[in-house]
């Protein structure tokens, strides 16, 4: 039986999956969430917002995702990167988790990934869960009905949590499998209730898509000047390093937190919504993003709450770290309504240096741009995958390698392209330590980044004085007004300047190490920028 609003004409039988239970397609956030409570998986919270845990799972399991093989993907796909899983393997899953399926109760929701009508791509969502269709229909663009009545869907996810993988059957390592097959346009989730992995999922596609039309996908966050589309900035970054929060602007309008593309048309979200870490949110540093926890239909995804009185606790981590909420991108008041933003005059690479090296704000060339972009240093913070409980120093190349398809050079050359091209300033920007290591320093002050980060977004900061720094090459500002002037120099707040010497000494040589791989696809200017 089929229930919601649906294009009659495209039906999951069409799709050769018979045999399901009760399908309800399209539903609305009102009735997902009276069906996620009528089915147990969750609470209701204040306003109206669903409180979930996700059960063993509180984050992404990227050593369980596989790319299939095929003669198409053999020599587009960076398998150094993606693991590989034979055609015959993934027939034989997707046919037992369709065997699986039958008799249940599943929720479809047909969404845009895009907001760019030029370059979006129609997906279709099958879930299991209905808050995981609850959350993705936040998260991805939402079709209006005329857009719905002939929709057809250009890649499909299953996401089935009950269905367990046969590692021996199905050519995967766990029971758990994200499976994407770019020849059939499907994905197959099983056994994760991480809602992450749905969305990730049509990030990894977009990214495999979108180079071979000359657009440059992003794992970043976007703004531009309010009321001025064409003073867009992107903001590059990791989980954690301060992407969300630094680009959720009260002064700019908010693109989007997480995904989007630059194209010759200029900036684009791929999404229609928001996942925002919650641990340690504050009502008064972050007031948009904290409001939304109280909304109806928001998402509170592994958070510990009273239960009488449904208070989130913000601190209590014993879940996980990598506590979140989703929710649609209107429920932040300085959203953009089209998410569409012009060609980025700044572009901003957030990173978090737990080794307390780098100044918290450095201009870069083109060629640094690349480099940087292609090093991709951060710290993996806590709880965002399974087993990191601690920052830790990583090199996750374009700022999101467990999400590339593509070698990273595709994205690195494109990327300096289009800066090159539009006359984009590039910063990099240190959300991490400062006085120390991760351990003996501080965490940068936020205030100070603000500060920052306005400087450089309103142009101010270009009139600045540099220096050239002696470790990596790039500018660094003498003085910016409200920044104490010791804090752009990093070795000045350590205590031991022998220390510091040593500490930075450690982590050009693991860029120098990290690097070697990319040598042999780059050009002469970026290798001078390996070299300082």
């Amino acid at each position: 039986m089929t229930f919601g609003r649906v294009n009659p004409q495209f039906r999951l039988e069409d799709q050769g999956i018979q045999g399901l239970g009760n399908v309800y397609y399209n539903l609305m956030e009102p009735a997902l969430v009276e069906a996620a409570l009528k089915n147990g998986e969750g609470r209701l919270g204040n306003g109206g917002a669903f409180l979930v845990s996700t059960g063993e799972y509180t984050g992404r399991s990227p050593k369980d995702k596989f790319t299939v093989r095929t003669p198409t993907t053999e020599n587009t796909i960076w398998w150094d990167n993606n693991a590989p899983m034979a055609a015959d393997a993934f027939d034989r899953l997707h046919a037992d988790m369709l065997e699986h399926m039958k008799g249940r109760t599943y929720f479809v929701q047909d969404l845009f990934a895009g907001a760019d009508p030029a370059h979006r791509l129609n997906v279709r969502v099958i879930n299991e869960l209905a808050w995981h269709n609850l959350f993705i229909r936040h998260l991805l663009r939402r079709p209006g009905q005329d857009e719905l009545d002939g929709f057809t869907s250009d890649f499909t996810i299953i996401n089935c949590p009950s269905f367990k993988a046969d590692p021996a059957r199905h050519g995967c390592r766990t029971e758990t499998v994200i499976a994407v097959n770019f020849d059939k346009k499907l994905i197959l989730i099983g056994n994760t209730e991480y809602a992450g992995e749905n969305k990730k999922s049509v990030f990894g596609v977009l990214n495999y898509l979108l180079p071979e039309k000359g657009i440059m996908p992003m794992h970043c966050s976007a703004n531009h000047a309010d009321g001025n589309p064409v003073d867009a900035a992107v903001f590059f970054g990791l989980s954690g390093t301060g992407k969300t929060t630094l680009s959720a602007d009260p002064n700019r309008t908010l693109i989007g937190d997480d995904e989007h593309g630059w194209s010759d048309r200029g900036t684009f979200n791929f999404e229609g919504g928001c996942y925002a870490k919650t641990i340690g949110l504050n009502p008064e540093a972050e007031p948009e993003i904290f409001a939304t926890t109280g909304m109806f239909g928001t998402v509170i995804e592994n958070m510990i709450f009273d239960e009488q009185t449904k208070a989130l606790d913000f601190e209590d981590s014993s879940l996980t770290e990598n506590m979140r909420c989703a929710y649609p991108l209107d429920y932040i008041p300085n959203a953009s309504g089209n998410g569409l933003g012009g060609h980025p005059k700044n572009v901003i690479m957030l990173t978090c240096d737990a080794f307390g090296v780098l100044p918290p704000i450095a201009r870069l060339t083109p060629a640094q741009a690349e480099y940087h972009f292609l090093s991709g240093f951060t710290a993996k913070m806590a709880g965002t995958e399974r087993g990191v409980t601690e920052p830790k120093p990583a090199f996750s190349t374009c700022f999101g390698a467990p999400f590339m398809p593509r070698r990273p050079e595709v994205y690195g050359a494109l990327l300096r392209q289009k800066i090159a091209d539009h006359g984009t300033t590039c910063w990099l920007v240190n959300t991490g330590w400062t006085g120390g290591a991760y351990g003996v320093g501080n965490r940068m002050p936020i205030k100070a980044t603000r500060a920052l980060l306005t400087a450089a977004l309103d142009g101010s900061l270009n009139s600045a004085t540099f220096r050239k720094d002696p470790n990596f090459g790039f500018e660094v500002p003498v003085t910016v007004p409200g920044v104490d002037a010791g804090l752009l120099d990093p070795r000045s707040t350590w205590e031991d300047k022998g220390a510091y010497d040593a500490q930075a000494a450690k982590l050009v040589r693991m860029f120098a190490e990290n690097f070697e791989q990319y040598l042999p696809y780059i050009d002469a200017d970026v290798k001078a920028a390996a070299i300082g």
